[in-house]
């Protein structure tokens, strides 16, 4: 047990969490080398090959569960998930001509210690981040490639609606780099905070 929540980006947007009772979450599995730890819960936001490498996962819990968008929305409708360690909620995601809402989700995780983080995947504005914005959400992250995803500019608007205490640019490439520097330095919301690959961060309220 660590006693600390702790957050590995690991390029992309992959994403692994610890929680503080060493629990282990990996998000959009395909960037990265980090994936050693056996996974607890994996969640994907829908099928493109950059999100979606579950092959990564080779250690798993004996409880492990996996759940994709097509777990995750269900005739239209957005399902909640429950465990002992976090609790997952499915918001909608998409809205872009690469990205369709029916096929892409995004996850709002609120783990045990109360923090919550937003995950929203490949997404263009949507209309449920102005009723996130009363949610208080933590650490909530905005792609901002420009092509696939959100523009910087339409980041930092997503970020004023989504109003968390922490900002952070993800997905910041369209050409199969884990990152670029440039892009992230030019989103400039309130309360930035820049992770690169690599990096882990500790979680707190």
């Amino acid at each position: 047990m660590n006693n600390e929540n702790k957050l590995l980006y690991l390029g992309h947007a992959s994403l692994r969490i610890v929680t503080s009772d060493g629990f282990v979450i990996y998000i959009d599995p395909y960037m990265g080398t980090n994936y050693d730890m056996p996974a607890d819960l994996v969640l994907v936001t829908h099928n493109h090959y950059d999100h979606n490498d579950i092959s990564k996962i080779k250690n798993r819990t004996k409880d492990f569960k996996l759940i994709t968008y097509q777990d995750a929305l269900v005739n239209g409708e957005y399902q909640n998930f429950d465990f002992e360690y976090a609790k997952i909620e499915t918001v909608e995601a998409g809205y872009n001509q690469y990205h369709n809402k029916s096929e892409c989700v995004g996850y709002v995780i609120t783990l045990k210690d109360h923090i919550k983080l937003y995950i929203p995947g490949d997404t263009s504005i949507t209309k449920k981040m102005d009723e996130l914005g009363t949610w208080n959400i933590d650490y909530a992250f905005y792609p901002c490639d420009g092509k696939y995803t959100m523009t910087i500019d339409e980041a930092v608007r997503a970020s004023k609606k989504v109003n968390a205490h922490y900002n952070i640019p993800y997905h910041t490439t369209s050409d199969g780099r884990p990152f670029s520097e440039t892009v992230a330095n030019n989103f400039n919301p309130a309360n930035k905070l820049i992770i690169t690959p690599g990096e882990e961060i500790i979680l707190k309220k």
